[in-house]
């Protein structure tokens, strides 16, 4: 499998509440000189993480020991600017599972579903009770249900149905990435094969 199959995550969650977070603060352009899928995340959101000197900066999300969890909450138009995929393969490698926000540049949102990254996109209003309940308790943990297809803020019940591409999201259920969707249905391609003229 390309990565982890994604079936249902309940889990804690890391507010981002940041509105047009684009992939060059993701992921800055100077760390895209690998090609493989691995150690980005010791780099996500390096900028906005660390001092020049490399020392944490105490007060960003992802150095607040207050939070924690596989999913990422953030704010409005999140992963636009370049296409660089590498955005999502630093999300994924961080261990983030799931990103939520009110709305994902398509790009972004595409090469999340290729790697293994589910977005779920919900409205603007359920994403500020999801934000206002991390704030009051941290503790507070979100189901994401793929097969259903909906988010549940567990502490009251209260849930979104989210949209998903029929295709990506047998992906996501079984971890494949496109090869592995081609490698599954081998048998189905050459059979389909002898059926052509010669």
């Amino acid at each position: 499998m390309a990565y982890d199959s994604f079936n249902k995550l309940t889990s804690r969650a890391v507010p981002l509440p940041i509105e047009n977070v684009d992939t060059d603060q993701i992921i800055p352009a100077r760390f895209l000189k690998a090609t493989e899928r691995v150690g980005f995340g010791d780099n996500l959101f390096r900028d906005w993480r660390y001092h020049p000197d490399n020392t944490p900066k105490a007060d960003f999300v992802l150095n607040d020991p207050t939070y924690s969890g596989s999913i990422l909450v953030g704010g409005k138009n999140f992963g636009s600017g370049s296409s660089r995929e590498h955005a999502a393969w630093a999300i994924y490698d961080y261990g983030f599972r799931c990103v939520v926000s009110s709305f994902f540049a398509d790009i972004f949102r595409g090469n999340c579903l290729n790697i293994g990254v589910l977005p779920v996109q919900v409205s603007a209003g359920f994403l500020e009770k999801i934000f206002a309940a991390i704030f009051a308790d941290p503790h507070t943990e979100l189901e994401i249900n793929l097969p259903a297809q909906t988010i549940t803020l567990l502490a009251t019940g209260e849930q979104e149905s989210f949209d998903i591409n029929s295709y990506k999201k047998e992906n996501m259920l079984n971890g494949f990435d496109d090869i592995d969707y081609l490698i599954n249905i081998k048998s189905n391609i050459q059979e389909f094969a002898k059926t052509l003229p010669l």
